[in-house]
């Protein structure tokens, strides 16, 4: 896997919203919690970037979310795609790999929030597990 840092592109599925974001580590993340659950109907696989290296056309489109007041979630609202995570506080968005063109370099690397999984999966890939954001998962 490469440390490069990426440009990518992406969008939803109907085409009305289309992004580049600059500065996208390769790394993907995969979140177990509740929340990302819930929107996405299964976990969520995430790129972090820079909210202000993030261009969007089509951003009219987008309906905005505020899960927590940590941060809110986008998702097109004519076709529902799932899209970004945004910090409130940071200049910081998670984009969600699915939606990224192919072919791309990226590779998953961790899971997060791991303790609220859901019942139906195991995670089997070897790949470092946290309980939170960076609490290693131990054995005992």
């Amino acid at each position: 896997m490469s440390e490069d840092l990426l440009e990518v592109s992406g969008g939803c599925y109907c085409g009305g919203v289309r992004y580049r974001a600059k500065g996208v580590m390769p790394q993907v993340t995969e979140c177990h919690c509740s929340q990302c659950r819930k929107q996405a109907g299964h976990r969520y696989a995430v790129v972090e970037a820079k909210t202000s290296r993030l261009e969007i056309a089509g951003a009219d489109k987008i309906s905005w979310f505020r899960a927590s007041p940590e941060g809110e979630r986008g998702f097109c609202s004519v076709c529902g795609s799932t899209l970004f995570w945004k910090s409130s506080e940071e200049d910081f968005s998670a984009i969600l790999a699915a939606s990224i063109d192919e072919p791309n370099d990226l590779e998953v690397t961790k899971h997060i929030f791991v303790e609220s999984k859901g019942g139906y999966y195991e995670i089997t890939d070897g790949l470092p597990q946290f309980e939170g954001y960076d609490r290693p998962v131990t054995a005992g």
